[in-house]
């Protein structure tokens, strides 16, 4: 999600503030993302890593229940699309719901990870539910319907930090019941990330249904808290597994990096912030091996 800095357009500035405010009951911070390069972002069924795909079952989109309707057995999530959120419709994706608040991911069967910005309090737990399968895993959806073997509530914060001076950004969250049939990812319990390691993030930037964004590659492996890489990430992004994408091992959780839109030139609506390869500030990724209550175990 994104944070309050200082975008270019004060309608930049008004549009993230209000998407904010329809999404969150609580004030949980954004952190805006960017593109770096080419744009990486594809859809689960159009990645051809199947490694990737079969990692992406067990990642979560964080969804305001306000968004979510039960019948019967069957949740139905509604949302506006990015279009309709003031995003130019010659974006990518622009025509897709943009449902999430933010990504998370499973270490075992009941518990998840995300930004510690993206879960505050218990409330923001009763606030939300987590969804697996918040994806177009054949062809885009204008709809999404979901069982309630998908659906699930966090119920307790088992750790979270969100530190502005050493910048650690993580929540550990207790789910009410096991989720079945998605295995847990592996995640790095010791050791420091390799300075040429390859990272493939995987998520929900702005909102969308999932996306698996690889070709990410180490900007700064300096700071022992997290590390820099240049992902093409959004707004949503945060809580996304950042793994290796040679291992698929979990190095990190995405958490914060540049701005992500603008104001179109002669244009209400905005548009993606482009930079070169290595441009930009970065995108930050808290080391998964700060998370001391994960190496307990």
């Amino acid at each position: 999600m994104k944070s309050k800095l200082i975008l270019c357009s004060f309608l930049a500035v008004s549009f993230l503030n209000a998407q904010a405010a329809v999404k969150n009951m609580s004030p949980i911070k954004i952190v805006p993302k960017v593109i770096y390069g080419n744009d990486d972002r594809l859809d689960v069924y159009e990645s051809s890593d199947s490694l990737m795909r079969e990692l992406s079952r067990s990642t979560a989109a964080q969804i305001l229940n306000n968004n979510i309707t039960l019948e019967g057995d069957v949740y139905t999530v509604k949302s506006k699309t990015l279009a309709d959120e003031g995003i130019c419709k010659s974006e990518r994706f622009s025509n897709q719901m943009a449902a999430a608040n933010c990504s998370g991911f499973l270490v075992s069967a009941d518990t998840l990870v995300t930004a510690g910005h993206c879960i505050n309090t218990v409330s923001d737990c009763a606030n939300h539910s987590w969804v697996f399968d918040f994806a177009n895993t054949s062809e885009e959806k204008t709809s999404f319907t979901f069982t309630k073997d998908q659906v699930f509530h966090c119920t307790k914060i088992i750790a979270r930090e969100k530190n502005s001076e050493t910048m650690n950004d993580y929540s550990v969250l207790k789910l009410d019941r096991p989720v079945l049939g998605r295995a847990p990812l592996k995640f790095r319990t010791n050791g420091k990330t390799a300075d040429d390691a390859v990272f493939t993030v995987i998520g929900h930037p702005s909102g969308l249904p999932t996306k698996i964004t690889a070709a990410a590659d180490m900007r700064d492996n300096t700071n022992l808290v997290f590390f820099r890489t240049n992902a093409d990430t959004y707004g949503g992004n945060s809580g996304s597994a950042v793994v290796d994408s040679r291992t698929g091992v979990v190095e990190g959780i995405l958490v914060r990096g540049d701005q992500d839109y603008a104001q179109a030139e002669g244009d209400s609506c905005l548009v993606s912030v482009h930079r070169d390869q290595n441009g930009g500030r970065g995108e930050d990724v808290t080391r998964i091996t700060n998370i001391k209550v994960l190496l307990k175990n």
